[in-house]
């Protein structure tokens, strides 16, 4: 959770203390790796998925995890949102099958009146405002 500052997280979908949602943990003696998430209609949404290491498959562990996690429940899709500065993000997920769903225009914007440490550049010095939401069909 210190990856995020906060174990709380705004995005368009909800707000969600991800320290009590349902997830996984990616161990190997110490915790590498955490994906949160909830179950919706015919969907499991990604709210969360952190990986301490980059480049060495946990990531990619954590997706094919909730992957099963949402056939066992004979969902249809995974879903998540990232924000319009995490171009290495969407990266990650369209190498592994997502695609785009749409955007939410100023929706970081609006997250930032309930939790005003959002800060107002991301990534790259990337202004960030908006969400894009991925899709996974199963």
């Amino acid at each position: 959770m210190n990856q995020w500052g906060a174990s709380q997280m705004v995005v368009s979908s909800g707000t969600y203390d991800c320290a009590s949602l349902d997830g996984f943990v990616w161990m190997n003696g110490s915790i590498h790796g955490l994906v949160t998430y909830v179950i919706r209609h015919d969907a499991l949404e990604i709210i969360s998925i952190d990986s301490l290491q980059e480049n060495k498959g946990i990531g990619s562990s954590l997706l094919e995890e909730v992957e099963r996690e949402a056939k066992r429940h004979r969902l249809k899709r995974l879903t998540l949102i990232t924000t319009n500065d995490n171009v290495h993000a969407l990266a990650f997920y369209q190498k592994r099958g997502f695609r785009l769903e749409r955007i939410v225009t100023d929706a970081v914007n609006v997250a930032r009146l309930e939790k005003p440490s959002i800060p107002l550049i991301g990534n790259n010095g990337i202004p960030l405002h908006d969400e894009i939401v991925l899709s996974k069909q199963l």
